[in-house]
């Protein structure tokens, strides 16, 4: 018994499929950048914690990052794809043990205090390295901060740590906290991580729980000319069957991260007034991945690892469930990024005869009602595309006799099952791709990661040789040989497949055609907005 054929309808029954072979494209007219106004934006959910020096992630970044500013920002044509934020220029040294930061002068926090290198040395070394989700590991080996004058902060490591790294975690890890609000009583628990205080071209105002986050124009910020928008006022709207509603009413004027559904992006781009931008997301990859529990016996088998790759169809993942806005993957690395990225690795293209082939191989032959053993699917909960991959990963393993039993739970569930108690076979997981493999990548594949920690390898897989890459890598000054590591951790990654990549999605945005600069650089929605405008 060979199993049922997948069925498109059965796995998005009750969904209008509009399929896109490629992306919408930007669409818009020239404008020129007006003063005033309230932009408002659909929030798809309302962060607990509002610090993004403590919590680095997209969620907290979409409000945040217009309040609480970087060191530097991703930059579609600056120097090493950056831009100066709070930090003027930063310039390592050939020993790799220190990392020298000229700062902006004249700016000043939003409680009218001067900024100064003291605030940035307390964030690297009171908060980016013990308490923030990725910079304990990017700024593990950060023994000091030494601060000559009150503009320049020089960073001093413990060990040799690459100057590609640092230079990469900028835009993600280096949000900088006024040291004067935090610097008495427990940071976690600073009522500022709720209503951040800083230097940013907008000031928190206020919050209205489960209806909307607003800010208000910083009329101090550095750049005399900016902001242009008066107000950001973020909208919570948890269904995000809402978002286009809201846009053709002229509710709001923004959807940003995918909140207007992919299969209602055709019939939006059509409507007058509105526009759909592909742009914007380059420097955030998501990455849909199978995880993989090492401790069950079939699952330690490469050859039902395989197998079980084999039995994918990537391009109609990316057709059907991603609606043509993704594209499929190769490895722990995306096609998109130029640094790291090599097509150079093992593929395992779709082949159900040489799944089954495998699966004999392996020893696990099927029974009776043609099934060869069972598993636990736990598909995570956060996109409506993994809990879909979830339905289609499960009737693809029924074709090859693998009995793939769904369990759905909650955020929070989910976290536990997978990350803490280890409670899954498989897992369907959206890590997310920040730049550099040494940040929050090379965690999902490395052994000895203690539990609970979110977005790693809590599966057990462990591999002495591609530890022992990691750990070269994490320690590798000159730029050429590190990405050539990355380059062979690409290729061990895919060769062993501790977990499966599948496929590779950026997000959309949907805006009002009166909503100027969108997208110019590659985290527009987690950056300032300090030259967003609203024309007309």
């Amino acid at each position: 018994m060979s199993g049922l054929p997948i069925s498109r309808r059965g796995l998005l029954a009750g969904s209008a499929l509009l399929l896109a072979s490629t992306a919408l494209p930007a669409i818009g007219r020239a404008q020129t950048p007006k003063k005033g106004g309230r932009l408002i934006v659909a929030a798809d959910s309302e962060p607990r914690n509002l610090n993004p020096a403590i919590v680095a992630s997209n969620g907290v970044f979409f409000i945040s990052s217009k309040v609480v500013e970087t060191l530097a920002e991703a930059s579609f044509d600056g120097k090493d794809g950056l831009q100066p934020r709070l930090a003027l220029s930063w310039e390592g040294s050939a020993d790799g043990r220190s990392v020298t930061f000229k700062l902006r002068d004249g700016v000043k926090w939003h409680d009218g205090k001067p900024f100064t290198s003291a605030d940035v040395a307390f964030s690297a070394l009171q908060v980016w390295k013990p308490l923030q989700n990725l910079g304990r590991t990017v700024f593990k080996d950060l023994e000091a901060v030494d601060t000559p004058d009150k503009l320049t902060a020089v960073f001093k490591f413990a060990k040799p740590t690459p100057f590609q790294l640092i230079r990469n975690a900028l835009p993600a890890l280096s949000s900088v906290v006024p040291k004067h609000v935090y610097e008495m009583g427990k940071i976690e628990d600073n009522p500022a991580n709720n209503a951040p205080v800083g230097t940013g071209p907008f000031k928190f105002a206020e919050y209205k729980a489960g209806q909307y986050y607003r800010l208000a124009r910083n009329d101090a910020y550095w750049d005399k000319d900016e902001p242009y928008l008066d107000e950001i006022v973020f909208q919570v709207l948890p269904d995000r069957t809402s978002a286009a509603a809201a846009l053709e009413a002229e509710e709001i004027q923004l959807a940003a991260f995918s909140a207007v559904p992919l299969a209602d992006l055709d019939r939006i781009s059509k409507v007058p007034g509105l526009k759909v931008i592909t742009k914007g997301y380059e420097g955030l990859t998501y990455q849909l991945v199978v995880e993989i529990n090492h401790r069950r016996k079939e699952l330690a088998d490469l050859k039902v690892r395989q197998a079980i790759a084999h039995a994918i169809d990537k391009d109609f993942v990316v057709k059907t469930i991603f609606l043509g806005y993704a594209a499929t993957a190769t490895g722990p690395v995306p096609k998109n990024d130029p640094q790291f990225y090599t097509a150079d690795v093992p593929i395992y293209p779709f082949d159900v005869a040489k799944a089954n082939e495998l699966l004999d191989e392996a020893g696990y032959k099927r029974a009776d009602d043609g099934k060869r053993f069972a598993l636990k699917l736990l598909p995570a909960p956060y996109f409506n595309e993994t809990k879909q991959f979830g339905d289609y990963l499960r009737q693809a393993l029924a074709v090859i006799g693998i009995d793939a039993q769904i369990v759905n739970n909650d955020s929070a569930a989910h976290m536990k099952a997978v990350y803490t108690d280890h409670a899954f076979d498989l897992a369907v997981g959206p890590p997310v791709f920040r730049g550099d493999p040494a940040i929050s990548t090379t965690i999902l594949v490395q052994s000895g990661i203690p539990d609970g920690v979110p977005f790693s390898n809590q599966g057990g897989y462990k591999n002495a040789d591609l530890d022992a890459l990691i750990a070269k890598a994490s320690e590798t000054l000159d730029t050429s040989a590190r990405t050539e590591l990355y380059k062979e951790f690409q290729k061990m990654v895919a060769a062993d497949l501790p977990l499966i990549n599948v496929a590779e999605w950026s997000f959309i945005s949907v805006a009002r055609d009166t909503v100027g600069n969108i997208a110019n650089n590659p985290r527009w929605a987690v950056s300032n907005w300090a030259d967003t405008f609203l024309a007309g």
